[in-house]
């Protein structure tokens, strides 16, 4: 089924030179042009006051779990090397997407080179299923602890780690490697104008002059596989351990080996209720304001790597008494 390009339908939000400007056809093109917000560019400035905090958060947070991790020994164990994995997918889609975004919000500055574009599309791609993966390896690990602690440390030795960690990598990278394939392989013409803040793959791929059901279809396989089967492993592992916990004789033990999880389930909770929103109002919400799309669009990617290091330093004893001891330290 063919799609209209989407550039039919952002005309309206262009100044008449802009629209003229890019009204020939080119199948090429060098630059791409994002709008930010559309609607909302008069208030660009005061929306880029969150997400500048968001940026600073993320990126303090995850480089001081990072650092707290490598600097203390007893954290070397593979629950706080897969939070290394996690932290380093926040870092990566952080940064993939703020800078650009404060550029056009500070500065104006629309244009992104067209490959440029590709690239920081399949970067966003590949570390978000990068960071669904270390969510399962996770939930690997408190599978493994609590239902079979005796055993833990013979099950999950660092090259068991290490091979966990390069499956996800690779996951990642081969799956994502067709969107931008098929992206760079269709025509563009008519506009080079995306209505979002960053390089969205359905965003660039209706501007295209051509039939992209092969892209759409790929898309949607991949986000289903991915999503569908990591939640069915973090369920079926949170199923046995619920069991286990449920199994154990007094309340305080019970509360005690769940506490353990707190951390994980409130990550998990964060990275795949606003995925999900997102998701179902891209494909399905085309009756919700433009401008909403693009905000849910940004706030399921950016979230998380803000909120992840947040979770973990307040719910993980260990890292927030070395993040106590760090700074109780440089006080004296």
């Amino acid at each position: 089924m063919q799609e209209t390009p989407f550039c039919l339908s952002v005309g309206h939000l262009l100044p008449f030179t802009m629209s003229e400007s890019n009204s020939t056809d080119f199948t090429n093109p060098s630059t791409f042009i994002l709008l930010g917000i559309p609607g909302l560019e008069a208030a660009h400035v005061w929306i880029s006051i969150p997400f500048c905090a968001i940026y600073a958060i993320a990126i303090f947070g995850n480089f001081t779990i990072l650092f707290i991790i490598k600097r203390e020994p007893s954290l070397h164990g593979p629950m706080y090397y897969f939070l290394c994995m996690l932290s380093v997918t926040d870092l990566v889609l952080s940064m993939s997407i703020l800078p650009k975004m404060l550029s056009i919000f500070w500065f104006n500055s629309r244009e992104i080179n067209f490959s440029a574009c590709l690239t920081q599309m399949y970067f966003i791609l590949s570390f978000s299923a990068m960071q669904s993966g270390v969510l399962v390896a996770m939930a690997f690990d408190r599978y493994v602890a609590i239902c079979d602690p005796l055993r833990h440390s013979t099950i999950l030795t660092n090259p068991v780690v290490a091979k966990i960690g390069l499956t996800v990598v690779l996951r990642g990278v081969i799956l994502v490697l067709p969107y931008a394939f098929l992206a760079r392989r269709w025509p563009y013409c008519r506009t080079n104008i995306i209505p979002n803040t960053y390089c969205e793959h359905i965003a660039v791929v209706k501007l295209a002059c051509a039939d992209i059901s092969l892209s759409s279809y790929y898309s949607l396989s991949v986000v289903s596989l991915i999503i569908g089967m990591d939640v069915f492993f973090i369920a079926m592992s949170y199923t046995q351990i619920l069991r286990a916990i449920f199994s154990l004789p007094t309340k305080d033990a019970r509360l005690k080996t769940f506490g353990t999880c707190g951390s994980h389930l409130c990550v998990i909770l964060a990275f795949y209720i606003p995925h999900l929103f997102a998701t179902l109002t891209q494909r399905f919400g085309q009756n919700v304001a433009l401008h909403l799309r693009v905000l849910m669009a940004n706030m399921y990617l950016l979230v998380p790597p803000m909120l992840n290091p947040i979770i973990y330093g307040a719910k993980t004893q260990q890292i927030w008494d070395r993040l106590l001891q760090l700074f109780t330290h440089k006080g004296t």
